[in-house]
């Protein structure tokens, strides 16, 4: 795959299959939904050079629509459409088997592409908010030129680390399907700003985490990772820590308003899933926050 000059470490997926279960929405607009992971670099920085709050920003974008023309996908379009296939498929692989060995059976999230604004089940979304996943149609949504945004904005590319993009909103999928993310709502639905905040810091934390037990998995079954792969990932997850961006975006931090977790933070969980490969060892919402 070519993700620009710098070269970049890449995963062994020669030969391996791609998930059939997807959506080709490019060329289809609509409006503004919910944060995912790319959430916190885009519109997280747009809010915080502009000294705003990021969902103000979102719901402030939800009210324009915004429409995209049919267009022929590029070469390298179509590269990152295989490759966010082939990670989907492994997820399916990694997951279900994951769930068999808890007695249960593991249901897909359909993986969604899209180009410049999107529908979902949670609302309308653009590119803005990065790729993210609602629960509501258990979907994911991913726009491939995020992959090109990476390394642009956050200096962060290579295969592991577009393929840890991918595997976070899967892990708020697998979040979902085991009942925690909902509980969670539920929680943030009765709790002040600060405590929304420290509860949404919980969540995403478990999806880094599952993420890494994703990895762990990935390269028991397929030996497609290397040292550098990893890297790519723990780089990319301190890249887009809260403490980074803000201090990045206005040179301060404001630890309160933090709603994805600090560099340290997820790093720490990312890693701890890579080396553990346990599902039931994400306890970020058994454990004081401090400690997470």
């Amino acid at each position: 795959m070519r993700y620009g000059e710098k070269k970049q470490n890449t995963m062994d997926l020669k030969g391996r299959r791609q998930s059939t279960n997807f959506e080709d929405r490019r060329g289809k607009g609509g409006k503004v939904a919910g944060l995912g992971i790319g959430g916190a670099l885009i519109v997280g920085l747009l809010a915080l050079l502009l000294g705003g709050n990021p969902s103000e920003v979102v719901q402030q974008l939800g009210s324009q629509m915004t429409t995209t023309e049919e267009y022929t996908p590029t070469a390298q379009e179509e590269e990152f459409k295989t490759f966010a296939l082939q990670i989907l498929a492994s997820t399916e692989d990694v997951w279900s088997d994951q769930f068999k060995r808890m007695g249960r059976t593991y249901r897909a999230p359909k993986l969604v592409i899209f180009k410049g604004s999107v529908q979902s089940g949670c609302g309308n979304a653009t590119s803005d908010v990065g790729p993210f996943y609602c629960s509501a149609d258990e979907c994911v949504y991913l726009d491939l030129d995020f992959f090109n945004e990476m390394p642009k904005s956050l200096g962060a590319g290579g295969d592991f680390a577009y393929a840890y993009v991918i595997a976070h909103e899967v892990g708020h999928h697998v979040e979902h399907l085991l009942g925690v993310l909902d509980q969670a709502h539920s929680q943030m639905a009765q709790q002040n700003e600060t405590e929304k905040n420290k509860t949404s810091v919980r969540i995403e934390l478990l999806a880094d985490y599952y993420a890494g037990v994703w990895g762990y998995h990935e390269n028991r079954m397929f030996g497609s990772l290397e040292d550098g792969d990893l890297q790519e990932a723990i780089d990319a997850a301190q890249k887009i820590g809260d403490d980074y961006l803000q201090r990045r975006a206005r040179g301060t931090v404001s630890p309160e308003s933090f709603t994805h977790g600090t560099s340290a933070q997820r790093m720490k969980w990312l890693k701890k899933g890579l080396q553990t490969g346990d599902i039931r060892g994400g306890n970020t919402f058994d454990v004081s926050y401090n400690s997470l």
